[in-house]
């Protein structure tokens, strides 16, 4: 082999090991995060925003996901999470007037591997289309939903990224029945779909039985191969509780986790990050 052809052989390599995992990989991750909003550093004490910040950074470059969805995002979190995320892009708008005020359910996507075909904000209310607050519900709720294909395939996913009313059970039940009629309006048919958030509801509550029986989904955690029981709601380590989860329609689940790993803080915050690595 010539020397040339030998440099050209080793750079060619070193460029393939040096991209992220996600890059080289027919699977893909999604990781839906509530990350605490930044307003209760009074509450939360030693636990507030600026002691976790960084370890919600370390969090995105350790698990490389493909996509992302938090909830409770202020926008000083947004901006914060926006500049130190490299390379990804994100979607999402403020629950209080639709553009920045208020919590964002934002989700973000690697933008070397997907483009973004559409994306839609809801509100979970009587008026969905409008700034509103719904039933029996404490806060304004929204959910975020994001079409996406991938570059190298020209295969689409849906991803919906929500957070459920922490008060109101009417508000909860009403919610899911707008997600499901969100799906079926909003999703071009065919593609698969992952509904992610923190519900604020165990899996038991029957509140979920649409996503099933009319949305023909499933639940993540239950059908992985690779899985686990973790309670995903912490409290700064005084509960367990399994209240975020991810739902899946055409999507072959590979691995479940609930990812209660050090990156950098005692607790990234009171709730872990969930995790799904999936193919589709």
């Amino acid at each position: 082999m010539k020397k040339n052809h030998r440099i050209l052989l080793a750079a060619l390599l070193l460029t393939f090991f040096a991209l992220p995992a996600s890059l080289q990989a027919k699977d893909f991750k999604v990781i839906s995060y509530n990350i605490r909003n930044s307003s209760a550093y009074k509450a939360d004490g030693e636990n507030c925003w600026e002691n976790r910040k960084k370890a919600t950074i370390n969090l995105i470059k350790r698990e490389k996901p493909d996509m992302i969805g938090m909830q409770e995002v202020l926008p000083d979190q947004l901006e914060y999470v926006t500049k130190k995320a490299k390379g990804y892009g994100h979607i999402g708008v403020g629950r209080d007037d639709g553009k920045n005020e208020g919590e964002n359910m934002v989700v973000y996507y690697n933008k070397r591997r997907f483009r973004l075909l559409d994306s839609a904000t809801r509100w979970l209310s009587e008026t969905p289309e409008q700034v509103s607050l719904g039933w029996d519900g404490a806060c304004r709720r929204t959910v975020t939903y994001v079409l996406l294909q991938e570059k190298k395939t020209g295969k689409k996913i849906a991803y919906l990224n929500t957070h459920l009313d922490h008060v109101g059970p009417v508000a909860r039940r009403e919610s899911v029945l707008l997600l499901c009629k969100f799906i079926d309006e909003l999703v071009p048919a065919g593609v698969p779909v992952i509904l992610g958030g923190d519900m604020n509801s165990t899996i038991e509550d029957n509140i979920f039985r649409p996503l099933e029986q009319k949305a023909h989904m499933k639940v993540a955690r239950d059908v992985a191969p690779v899985t686990d029981n973790e309670g995903t709601y912490n409290a700064w380590g005084r509960h367990a509780d399994v209240i975020d989860h991810f739902f899946i329609r055409d999507v072959t689940p590979i691995e479940f986790h609930c990812l209660k790993g050090d990156y950098g803080a005692p607790f990234i915050s009171d709730h872990y990050p969930i995790s799904l690595t999936f193919s589709f």
